[in-house]
């Protein structure tokens, strides 16, 4: 049996409990699953690449044996590119929301016509984490709000020091 690859790519800036509730779902599709930390030199990103990498390692192990079917990497240009880099013919996309439904079927279909050996798999995120963005979490963390609840803690004591600064 071949082995099933996927890739879930973001900026994961920071990681939020929604990112990781679709990860741990997308264990259920792949058995490799590499999350794929989009690198854009155009955005100023609140963690470095290598601390995003780490806090997605960092939650990954919650995930016990599984986790190990998590590998974090970075990618700079098109996703499609990167999913065919890692040998993946599944693209995991989270869904939050009709308007992420909208825009995700655009971003399929022209993914489709590029790589149409690569599928598309929408995940919907748990009613618990579907109110959580990444954008959300910064601006709450920047004026000192708690996150506690929309990210795992080692993201919430790491975006505590950055905005400490």
């Amino acid at each position: 049996m071949t082995e099933r690859i996927a890739i879930y790519a973001g900026s994961f800036d920071p990681l939020t409990n929604g990112h990781l509730d679709v990860l741990k779902a997308s264990l259920a599709v792949a058995d490799l699953v590499f999350a794929a930390i989009g690198i854009q030199v155009s955005k100023t990103a609140v963690f470095t690449f290598e601390e995003r990498a780490a806090l997605i390692d960092n939650a990954a192990a919650e995930f016990g044996k599984d986790g190990k079917r998590i590998r974090v990497v970075s990618f700079q240009g098109l996703v499609i590119d990167a999913a065919r880099k890692h040998g993946a013919s599944i693209m995991i996309r989270g869904l939050r929301d009709g308007t992420d439904l909208d825009y995700e079927m655009q971003m399929a279909g022209m993914n489709e016509t590029m790589a149409p050996d690569l599928q598309t798999v929408f995940l919907p995120a748990s009613p618990s984490v579907r109110t959580i963005t990444a954008t959300l979490v910064r601006q709450i963390a920047s004026m000192g709000g708690d996150i506690r609840p929309f990210v795992p803690e080692a993201v919430a004591v790491a975006l505590k020091k950055k905005f400490a600064k």
